[in-house]
């Protein structure tokens, strides 16, 4: 079967953002102004690499708002455990997004919504309008996305590869028959990063082995009479726990957004702008990458830390052909810094 002509690329902003600000940690890029800018720079050179390597004819970025979600309402310890945003994280999102508007590329947010939902449904409605779509994260959430022409493309990082996963990918991963098994595992196994319960002493193994014999979280209740010891009576305890588990874990695909094809097309940069930006920023090094100039002068940075090139995919996907994916209406201004 031929793989569609429009290609999108999705990408995490905060998954992203993070990823590159710990890539980081150990090597700070420190600028003339006291500035910490690896945040910036990391992120900045993943979104280059995406549109010079694998040349998406449409792309977004979603970000999550501050604005609490349906998970919060329904579980109010939802991320409760996570500690507060690094202050460098804060100074670089506002940079990251007037960047994003200098290389004309599409900005998707919605308040009550993660940027998970955003994707989750920009993705199933391109893949429906014909495209081949990448979400790009290295969250293992989205797994419950994969389908025909939607796949998870999880970035190099710290010597791995680019991993890119398709239904088979998935199903080989997590152990499971079908795709939309991987939230019955999260339900089942919980997850520390979000702060999702789960059922207590269900790990990976156990909660394979269940959805193996039962198929899915509610099935397992359906049948707990048939489990053995104590695992009958976690099923009996904990079976309110393990439903909400799923539901939190499960992303949502109906956001009322709307799929605007025109509006993540991949445009020329402005090039004036991104120039200015790196300025700066002092980003010289990549600015001469970038538009070809000479170095005329050393960095100011502190710090010669190089941003972490990914190393070649050498998975099965390594045509990646074109598709992409619409945002949420039309290009949107940049919000002040919260």
């Amino acid at each position: 079967m031929l793989k569609p002509d429009k290609k999108l690329f999705l990408l995490d902003a905060f998954a992203l953002i993070y990823r590159a600000h710990f890539a980081f940690s150990k090597t700070p890029r420190i600028n003339s102004k006291g500035m910490s800018t690896g945040a910036v720079l990391g992120f900045i050179n993943t979104l280059i690499e995406v549109l010079t390597k694998q040349k998406p004819t449409h792309l977004a970025v979603a970000f999550d708002t501050p604005v609490p979600t349906f998970r919060h309402e329904a579980f109010a310890e939802y991320k409760a455990q996570r500690e507060e945003q690094p202050e460098d994280i804060r100074i670089a999102v506002p940079i990251i997004k007037q960047l994003l508007d200098a290389f004309n590329v599409c900005r998707v947010e919605l308040d009550g919504y993660e940027a998970d939902d955003v994707i989750g449904t920009l993705a199933h409605r391109a893949a429906e309008a014909g495209f081949e779509v990448f979400m790009m994260t290295p969250d293992k959430d989205y797994a419950q996305l994969v389908r025909e022409h939607v796949y998870l493309y999880k970035p190099a990082y710290a010597g791995n590869a680019v991993d890119v996963l398709g239904i088979e990918e998935v199903k080989a991963k997590f152990e499971i028959e079908r795709v939309d098994q991987v939230i019955d595992f999260l339900g089942l196994q919980g997850d520390s990063v979000d702060n999702i319960p789960g059922v207590p002493g269900v790990g990976a193994k156990t909660a394979v082995k269940l959805l193996a014999d039962y198929g899915s979280v509610e099935n397992i209740i359906a049948h707990r009479d048939e489990l053995k010891g104590k695992m009958k009576d976690k099923f009996y305890d904990y079976a309110e726990q393990a439903l909400m588990s799923k539901e939190l874990a499960t992303i949502n695909t109906r956001v009322p957004i709307t799929f605007n094809e025109e509006a993540l097309q991949v445009r020329e940069k402005n090039a004036a702008a991104v120039k200015k930006l790196f300025d700066e920023l002092e980003f010289r090094t990549l600015a001469a990458r970038l538009f070809g100039e000479e170095k005329n002068h050393k960095s100011n940075s502190r710090s010669l830390a190089v941003a972490p090139r990914p190393k070649r995919h050498r998975g099965p996907m390594k045509r990646l052909k074109k598709t992409l994916h619409p945002a949420l209406g039309k290009r949107r201004p940049s919000r002040p810094a919260r």
